[in-house]
């Protein structure tokens, strides 16, 4: 059996032998000529075939020449195939300056004729069949770049000695809020419910001594959102390291994190986003601009716009006015907005005696928030005297106590949004374009 080549490989291949496997994007049928664009995980190729038709005299032909331009006449879209022919470099041809004459084709599973989405499909039908958008070149990039992105920063992880850990999705009580919980039955008489953030599994961490921990994985939010920023289930980046002296020792190491990242994508796959998105993939410059939430309350006044939230945190339009006074100011995408109010904080964030206000912040990238963070309290005392002042029951909250009651060092984190990071890095409008499978209030499938 030939060795299967992939698209990507043929320009470094000299003229010769070659088989490559992949789906149909296209065929043209000509009289004359047959060409099949081939497409697989790599890129495409244009195939060729001399058409042999039937004599019109009856006269005696090659069975075989006829047999494959019969095949080839009747290829559907996405039908997979595996193409044996002579590869050959021309630079008159369009996509890729290569061609390959067929000398055999086998059909490892034919597609429907019909196929159920079109380029102008909507949202909602593309996600109905999303095993076939995603077939398209620029949606392949898509995962590509969130591969690069997610390797690169465990890579930053690892080079500083960070635990990579994997906690426990199913949870005997809630992590954060009541109101945003999947609960399902546990056996015969218990309930469990679905993790909703790695929060305090990561803070376990910090009392069994790990230090400095990370996480990529899965999280569940029962929130009836249809924004183009939310899911029921989504992937979350969570980082929490020891020994800080702040909130700011958390953000030093998240901007260091996403430069990184994101220089790595620009490095792999900037020429390739600019081509499909037409994005110019910016490395964001260090430190980022930091600005006080009050501060930030009155830069977006001074705009035009008045947030009507009562609590005191930023709206979606009043997080695009302070990151368009930022980008206009600083030249940057991303704003830490620091200094919260205990009173829109989790229990958890240490307040700062100084101001009475948590030492968190949220970060925001192009206008929209990818992540909280925080110096998280580690008093036992003065923990349980938070939850209680936010109504919340001790004993509900047993397990996650009992860290504290055997000493935690000061320690912080953050949780960040991947497909919020990737659908603005890519400049696209909603989460679903870059989900692989998205779940929402009214999606279960695919």
């Amino acid at each position: 059996m030939t060795e299967r080549v992939l698209v990507n490989q043929l320009s470094a291949r000299a003229d010769g032998p070659v088989s490559v496997s992949g789906w149909v994007e296209t065929v043209r049928d000509q009289k004359k000529v047959q060409f099949v664009i081939l497409r697989d995980e790599t890129g495409a190729v244009q195939l060729v075939n001399p058409a042999t038709r039937p004599a019109e005299d009856g006269g005696e032909q090659d069975a075989a020449a006829l047999a494959l331009t019969d095949t080839i006449s009747n290829l559907a879209h996405g039908s997979f195939l595996t193409v044996t022919g002579a590869l050959k470099h021309d630079e008159r041809v369009k996509l890729g300056g290569l061609e390959i004459k067929i000398e055999g084709l086998d059909v490892a599973a034919a597609a429907l004729p019909e196929t159920p989405i079109a380029t102008d499909s909507s949202m909602d039908k593309r996600m109905d069949w999303r095993f076939l958008d995603l077939r398209q070149r620029r949606n392949n990039l898509i995962f590509r770049v969130s591969t690069t992105l997610e390797h690169a920063m465990r890579q930053y992880w690892i080079d500083r000695d960070y635990i990579e850990i994997h906690t426990p999705k199913l949870m005997s009580s809630p992590s954060e809020s009541n109101a945003e919980l999947f609960s399902l039955g546990y056996f015969e008489d218990k309930t469990a419910y679905l993790a909703q953030s790695p929060q305090h599994y990561k803070q376990m961490a910090q009392a069994a001594g790990f230090g400095k921990v990370f996480e990529i994985g899965d999280v569940f939010r029962a929130d009836p959102s249809f924004t183009s920023r939310h899911a029921t289930e989504f992937t979350s980046v969570d980082a929490e390291i020891s020994w800080i002296d702040s909130h700011e020792d958390v953000a030093a190491m998240q901007e260091e994190l996403l430069a990184a990242a994101i220089q790595a994508v620009k490095d792999k796959h900037g020429d390739e986003i600019a081509e499909l998105f037409g994005i110019d993939v910016v490395v964001p410059t260090l430190p980022f601009p930091r600005i006080p939430l009050t501060e930030a309350h009155r830069i977006v006044a001074e705009r035009g716009y008045e947030i009507p939230r009562t609590d005191g945190d930023l709206d979606p339009e009043g997080e695009r006015q302070i990151s368009a006074h930022v980008a206009e100011a600083y030249g940057h995408e991303f704003v830490f907005i620091t200094d919260y109010h205990a009173e829109i904080r989790p229990f958890y964030h240490m307040i700062d005696p100084a101001t009475g206000l948590t030492r968190s912040y949220d970060l925001l990238f192009k206008g929209v928030e990818i992540t909280t963070g925080a110096q998280r309290e580690h008093r036992i005392d003065v923990l349980e005297r938070q939850a209680l002042d936010k109504g919340l029951k001790l004993e509900g909250l047993a397990h996650y106590l009992d860290f504290f009651r055997y000493g935690v060092p000061p320690h912080g984190g953050f949780g960040m949004g991947l497909a919020r990071v990737l659908m603005l890095l890519l400049g696209e409008s909603s989460i679903r374009e870059v989900t692989f499978l998205f779940r929402g209030p009214t999606r279960l499938a695919p």
